[in-house]
């Protein structure tokens, strides 16, 4: 058996498995804690887009000067998109304070 031959059908092979495998990014999905209703439903839909494309969303709130005493605000409308997109993601990271942001990672559920 010629060994060249046989070195370069295992390179295609792993060529094939490569090309059919989807690596899963992380999205971010940017606000602010004082979000109106409309463009709070245009980043739940942004999250779910990326959510079925099957990546993953960092959801991620800002802070501005004082507007950092307010986290118990910004915790609740992290959780209220956790709750929209229940259907089809799960909470990968709670809410968590990283200086002046407050993020958490949501995932798509498993099948």
């Amino acid at each position: 058996m010629d060994y060249g031959k046989y070195k370069f059908e295992l390179e295609k092979k792993a060529r094939e498995a490569k090309k059919k495998q989807h690596t899963a990014e992380v999205k971010e999905v940017k606000m602010r804690y004082t979000i109106e209703e409309h463009d709070y439903q245009v980043r739940v839909s942004q999250a779910d887009r990326f959510i079925k494309s099957g990546d993953k969303v960092k959801a991620t709130i800002t802070f501005r000067g004082r507007e950092i005493q307010h986290s118990d605000l910004a915790e609740k409308v992290l959780r209220r998109m956790a709750n929209d997109l229940q259907e089809i993601a799960e909470v990968q990271q709670f809410p968590k304070k990283e200086g002046r942001n407050m993020m958490m990672l949501l995932s798509p559920k498993k099948v």
